[in-house]
């Protein structure tokens, strides 16, 4: 790993463990943090202009607290605020808080059990009430709410004795110091308690189609299986926003949306980018900027390990043998993107590069079904105890490159005598509750698994955050392991960073071992976007691009 690539995460001591969050006063002075009347006396512009952001996946989940996916935090980070967030150097930098809480300024003792948070003053909603740190509150009541359908409960339940000292200072107690916090702290939005308070079912409430927020842009429309169009805020407190609208523009077939890139339909290609194939033709095209960017999101072959199919680990030991991955990197994506033995992004201090290597053997494949009695039928396809090795595959439909992958799979399952059937869905249908409830046989997926920097992946791993068993979190594969779950406590409670990286090493052992998914590799996206365009700034601790939103804008001429 170079050193620009470590770089790319933070590497704490003790003491900033505990505070986590290593930034000085300095921070209070940044251009993004000056008040709307500081601003326009630095000579902050009027919006003016539209800029169109093209989806191959449909925002559908605006309330950003319920289940949700990387697409729908393209809204929230457009219309909502975090306490702080985090930059693409892995430094947390204050949003609705005036100063990042650290245990060199006060806000987080040196135990890491008291956290005090001061807020801005004169920041407004949308609809023009007051932010006050009885928001604050309330957002973090709202994630542990057992009536709520929280996408997150993680590092939240450990939040105790919440006291609203003044408009604009909040203070907690942990009962334990938890060193993920500060990272989940910084991908919580805080929501509005006038609004939502109100609301006799949080799950179904009126704000969770039209949502207000203190975020740079508001609410205007959305045309359901087409776009959303969010108009600027101009009492927004920070940066910006320098333009008038975005549109966030709904294109599923992603061919189509590199072509409406192509002939300028679309100002800026976001999720999931130009694919691979267009790279060569994209990057000679006039009028346009297109880089690979390195991106922590994974891709992965996916089971639900509930069906008895895969509840055999031999089963899924033999499909790793019998998936051709480096044909489909180099044949498909055209040698971007890194094959991963890891879920852990190759760039993070916490990953481990000594897992086994993958060895593409179908022959191999063969003889573990075979030693663990998976036995092939007349029609070929093997079966034990009355279950045939047969399932379906799922993925979004549209993205014809995970298309041609998932057919290059199914040829190569069945040389070794396992059916797998193709059952693609729209994006909205996809990734609601067929994948969050865990009603698929298997997927084709890109997840980023970490918060921020932080290395956690408890909403994704233990067996607790399973929402077909009743958890909450993203555990869609019900996988359970205690080991990992104790790992996963013993990492969240350990402050030294090298003591900690040992610990996720051995669970990203145990997962290399178990294989719930099997990892294929690391994206390096093709990012595109018309020149002119500015602002834009790739960030590998983030899932979304617009996570900056507020400060895109046109080049003036």
């Amino acid at each position: 790993m170079s050193k620009q690539e470590r770089n790319q995460f933070p590497h704490p001591n003790r003491r900033q463990a505990l505070g986590l969050m290593a930034t000085g006063a300095s921070a209070l002075l940044m251009p993004a943090l000056l008040g709307r009347e500081e601003a326009l006396a630095a000579g902050k512009d009027k919006p003016s202009g539209q800029m169109v952001i093209s989806f191959s996946q449909e925002p559908t989940v605006f309330n950003p607290h319920l289940l949700h996916i990387e697409v729908d935090e393209g809204i929230h980070y457009s219309v909502f605020n975090p306490l702080f967030d985090v930059d693409p150097d892995g430094k947390f930098t204050p949003s609705l808080a005036v100063e990042v809480p650290t245990v060199e300024n006060g806000g987080i003792s040196a135990d890491g059990l008291t956290w005090k948070v001061k807020l801005r003053d004169g920041v407004k909603w949308h609809d023009g009430k007051p932010f006050t740190a009885e928001d604050v509150k309330f957002t973090l009541e709202l994630m542990v709410d057992p009536n709520f359908r929280s996408w997150r409960r993680t590092g939240h339940e450990h939040v105790r004795d919440i006291k609203v000292v003044s408009p604009t200072e909040i203070t907690w107690r942990m009962d334990k110091a938890f060193a993920p916090y500060p990272s989940i702290l910084a991908s919580t939005f805080i929501v509005p308690k006038h609004i939502l308070s109100e609301a006799a079912d949080k799950n179904t409430a009126p704000f969770n189609n039209a949502p207000v927020g203190t975020g740079p842009f508001k609410w205007s429309k959305r045309v359901p299986g087409d776009y959303i169009e969010l108009a600027a805020n101009e009492d927004y407190f920070g940066e910006g926003p320098y333009l008038e609208r975005v549109v966030y523009k709904y294109i599923p077939d992603m061919t189509v949306m590199y072509t409406q890139f192509k002939t300028g339909d679309v100002d800026l290609v976001g999720l999931q980018w130009i694919t691979a194939d267009h790279y060569e033709e994209a990057k000679t095209l006039e009028g346009k900027i297109v880089d690979v960017v390195p991106n922590a999101t994974i891709e992965s072959v996916g089971f639900n390990m509930e069906r008895p199919q895969f509840k055999d680990p031999a089963v899924r030991k033999a499909l790793y043998h019998a998936l051709d991955k480096k044909t489909i990197i180099e044949a498909l994506y055209y040698g971007l993107p890194a094959p991963t033995e890891s879920y852990m992004p190759q760039q993070s201090y916490y990953y481990n590069p000594d897992l086994p290597k993958q060895e593409y053997d179908p022959e191999k494949a063969k003889k573990v079904l075979d030693e663990a009695g998976w036995v092939p039928g007349a029609d070929g396809i093997r079966a034990k105890d009355g279950v045939r090795l047969s399932f379906s595959n799922s993925t979004t439909a549209g993205n014809h490159l995970r298309e041609q992958a998932q057919q290059f799979m199914q040829q190569s399952f069945k040389d070794i005598g396992v059916e797998m059937t193709i059952s693609n869905l729209p994006p909205a249908v996809m990734w609601g509750d067929y994948w969050m409830m865990s009603k698929f046989d298997s997927v084709v997926v890109g997840i980023n698994f970490i918060t921020g920097p932080d290395p956690d992946t408890s909403d994704y791993f233990m067996s607790t955050s399973s929402g077909a068993k009743g958890g909450n979190g993203q555990n869609t594969w019900q996988y359970a392991n205690p080991e990992v779950d104790k790992l996963l406590k013993e990492a969240g409670n350990t402050f030294v960073r090298e003591e900690r990286r040992k610990l996720y090493f051995k669970i990203q052992e145990i997962m290399r071992a178990d294989l719930p998914f099997l990892p294929m590799y690391q994206y390096a996206t093709v990012r595109g976007r018309k020149k002119g365009v500015e602002g834009f700034r790739p960030n590998i601790n983030n899932r979304i691009d617009s996570w900056n939103v507020n400060t895109w804008h046109w080049a003036k001429k």
